[in-house]
C-alpha cells in the first residue's frame, strides 16, 4: 500500500533531469566529451569510465541526464564534494552534455560481488525492499537488473560496492542532501543493510 505514493514523489523529484537535459537545444557531440574524458576525468574515473578504484564511481554506461544532473549540483554546490566542485566549475552546459554522451555509449564491466556471503541479503532487499522499515524495493526505480531509467532514475548494476555504501552512508547522515528520497530511505538502514545492498547491486550486471 506504501509504494504508489513513494514511486509518485520520486518520480515528481526526477523527472525534471531530461527537461534539464534537453533546455541547452544543441546536440551533444561525444567526440568532443572524449576530449574532455580524456584530459579531465580519465584518472579517477578510467578513459571509458570503467573506475579502476573502488572509492570513485564508474560512469560506463550511465544514463546522460544523470551526469549532467550531477555535474550541474557539484558546480553549483548542491552536492558537496571539494574535488568535483573544483572539476565541475569550468564546465560548459556543452561540456557537460558532451562528456555526459561519451561516457553513456561506453560499456560498462561486469565486476561480480567482492563479498559473495551478503548477496542474498543485499538481493531481498533491492528485490523487495524491507516492509517492517517501510523501505521500497530499489529495482523499483532503478530496474530488476540496475540499468535505471533514461531520464528518471540513474544506472546502478555493476557500481562499485564501495562507492554504493559511501553514498547511501553519506545521504543518511545528510551529509549528501541532492535527493530527499533516497535520504529518507538512507535513513531507515542499517550498516549492516547498506553494505549488503552494495555489494548486491556491485554484481548486477
Amino acid at each position: 500500500m506504501r509504494r504508489a505514493p513513494v514511486a509518485a514523489i520520486i518520480a515528481t523529484l526526477l523527472m525534471v533531469a531530461p527537461t534539464a537535459f534537453a533546455a541547452g537545444g544543441t546536440k551533444a557531440d561525444p567526440a568532443k566529451g572524449k576530449q574532455l574524458a580524456e584530459q579531465i576525468c580519465a584518472a579517477c574515473h578510467g578513459i571509458d569510465g570503467n573506475s579502476a578504484a573502488s572509492a570513485n564511481p564508474s560512469l560506463a554506461g550511465q544514463h546522460p541526464e544523470y551526469i549532467v544532473k550531477q555535474l550541474n549540483e557539484f558546480k553549483t554546490g548542491k552536492r558537496k564534494n571539494p574535488v568535483m566542485m573544483g572539476m565541475a566549475a569550468p564546465l560548459s552546459p556543452a561540456d557537460m552534455k558532451n562528456v555526459a554522451e561519451y561516457f553513456s555509449t561506453q560499456p560498462a564491466k561486469n565486476r561480480g560481488a567482492s563479498d559473495k556471503a551478503l548477496i542474498e541479503a543485499g538481493k531481498k532487499i533491492y528485490r523487495g525492499g524491507i516492509m517492517a522499515k517501510g523501505v521500497p524495493a530499489c529495482m523499483a526505480c532503478h530496474g530488476p537488473s540496475g540499468a535505471g531509467i533514461p531520464g528518471q532514475y540513474p544506472r546502478m548494476g555493476g557500481q562499485h560496492s564501495a562507492y554504493t555504501l559511501a553514498q547511501l552512508t553519506t545521504f543518511r547522515s545528510g551529509e549528501r542532501n541532492n535527493n530527499t528520497v533516497m535520504t529518507d530511505i538512507a535513513a531507515k538502514l542499517s550498516d549492516a543493510e547498506i553494505k549488503a545492498v552494495a555489494e548486491y547491486i556491485q554484481a548486477l550486471h
